[in-house]
């Protein structure tokens, strides 16, 4: 489904991310949550995010000649070393807008930009499941597309209280704070592993 991207570079310096938020809402709880996981990680790396609001609806008969907007879209993703994917919960599956945005990346199957790329996984919501259904709706859709996303540990936020993280991506409590940023550690073990080819892509 494409070849896999390029192995990062010794240890995890020079690793540039891309960074999907399935929600368009200005102050977006995973918004937030994407920028606390950018300010946890290591200090070495590079996010981009990736803008899945400009691209139309899917439709297959525009993939050969895909619009602007897709190919800066495809361009975006197939520069970066991995991937952090950050999404609420729609009706117990992954956001339409984030959907739609994957379709365009994968295809057509020959060049499927996320192919080989280490991803992160995680999602905010105020309800106790914590996006839990719809990550695994969305790592469902991640395997079938060869991209080896991080099993553990599960990033399942309840953003409760209501300032858990503010619109610059500070964690105003301390344990979640320390958890975020044991998810960044093991999540750089994570891309080096993958790099090194000792996971399967």
């Amino acid at each position: 489904m494409g070849a896999a991207s390029a192995a990062p570079e010794e240890g995890h310096m020079g690793v540039k991310v891309a960074v999907l938020v399935g929600s368009l809402r200005e102050k977006s709880y995973n918004h937030r949550l994407a920028l606390a996981l950018q300010r946890l990680g290591p200090p070495d790396w590079e996010y981009v995010g990736v803008r899945i609001d400009e691209v139309p609806h899917f439709d297959q008969d525009l993939e050969d000649d895909a619009p602007d907007s897709v190919r800066r879209l495809k361009e975006t993703i197939e520069a970066a070393d991995a991937l952090m994917f950050v999404t609420p919960e729609y009706n117990r599956s992954v956001p339409g807008v984030l959907k739609n945005a994957i379709d365009w990346a994968s295809r057509p199957k020959k060049r499927n930009s996320f192919a080989g790329k280490p991803a992160l996984v995680a999602g905010a919501s105020t309800g106790n499941i914590g996006t839990a259904v719809a990550q695994s709706h969305l790592r469902m859709t991640l395997a079938y597309l060869d991209v080896p996303a991080m099993g553990q540990p599960e990033v399942y936020v309840k953003f409760s209280p209501e300032d858990l993280i503010d619109m610059e991506g500070n964690v105003t409590v301390p344990d979640t704070e320390r958890f975020l940023r044991g998810v960044m550690a093991a999540f750089a073990r994570w891309v080096e592993t993958v790099g090194a080819g000792r996971v399967a892509a």
